[in-house]
């Protein structure tokens, strides 16, 4: 089932030319195959999808997915390809079916807030992509799933599964009804307070943007909770919620990808309108993480 176990939300290397480059990332993407990593999603939320060009993440996406092949044979690539329109959305899905990724991601059309017919109709038409389409509920950015299209797009057979990062757990359950009608359907999700939670009310997988730090205490989170090792998997939980204040010191991509740079894994560059941290938001992060080494990617282990 592609929609299960960890899949890291990867972020996108910039290269100086302020376009989307796997040389600026190599030694990240190395390190999270090294961490036990099988399964990423590339220009998701951590991955700055919606600020990209299309016409920039052609080459980006090939070059992308053949390396992480070449890292983990058998590895899974899932592409989010969610943009202001369906149009556009599948212009992008087009570029990652030809990568040779094993499915899209897709959220609501963001900007103007779409009623439910025009979400349901969205989803009918990603039909027409060349890959298996994986709904992504993310109502920071997006138009919110509801119950009616939640029916509506569980009913499609062409759209596998659900990455959940509503944080709401009755939104939780209803995904989880469509996939007890189709158990072949997968429920991810990526709400990072609350992992364990979804495994335990029955999701398949977790997408926690802190596994970009962190990658081997989400892979424990899930081996521990299949192993019946509850406690173990609470403990990864609580490592993982103490991890997440690294966010007060600048919200999202900014952060996590100083972070990166300052362990020598990937560039800091972010696409504008974002920022790269300052001085001060430098020496924070370097006091933060300073607590947290033994697991912290790139670390002796990996």
């Amino acid at each position: 089932m592609i929609v299960s176990d960890v899949i890291v939300p990867a972020v996108t290397p910039i290269g100086a030319d302020g376009r989307p480059d796997l040389a600026a990332g190599t030694r990240y993407f190395g390190a999270l195959a090294a961490a036990g990593v099988e399964k990423i999603m590339l220009l998701g939320t951590n991955g700055e999808g919606p600020l990209h060009q299309t016409t920039e993440v052609g080459l980006f996406l090939r070059d992308a997915v053949a390396h992480w092949r070449g890292l983990v044979p058998g590895g899974v690539v899932i592409v989010n390809v969610s943009a202001a329109g369906t149009r556009e959305s599948l212009a992008r899905a087009e570029l990652a079916a030809e990568a040779g990724c094993d499915a899209v991601a897709l959220s609501p059309p963001c900007y103007f807030r779409h009623d439910e017919r025009d979400i349901v109709e969205h989803y009918r038409a990603s039909r027409a992509a060349a890959v298996p389409v994986i709904a992504y509920n993310i109502p920071r950015y997006a138009p919110p799933f509801s119950a009616g299209p939640i029916a509506a797009v569980g009913d499609m057979e062409h759209v596998v599964g659900i990455k959940d990062s509503s944080g709401d757990p009755d939104i939780l359950r209803l995904w989880l009804d469509v996939k007890r009608d189709r158990p072949d359907f997968g429920v991810n999700q990526g709400a990072e307070g609350a992992l364990l939670d979804a495994l335990a009310a029955g999701a398949d997988g977790i997408t926690p943007g802190i596994a970009n730090l962190a990658p081997r205490v989400a892979l424990e989170l899930v081996a521990a909770y299949r192993a019946g090792d509850l406690e173990r998997a609470a403990l990864a939980q609580k490592r993982i919620d103490r991890l997440l204040p690294v966010h007060r010191i600048r919200p999202g991509v900014p952060v996590v990808k100083a972070a990166l740079a300052l362990r020598g894994l990937c560039s800091a560059a972010v696409a504008p309108p974002l920022r790269t941290l300052n001085d001060g938001e430098l020496t924070a992060l370097r006091d933060f993480l300073a607590g947290f080494e033994p697991e912290l990617i790139g670390g002796a282990d990996d």
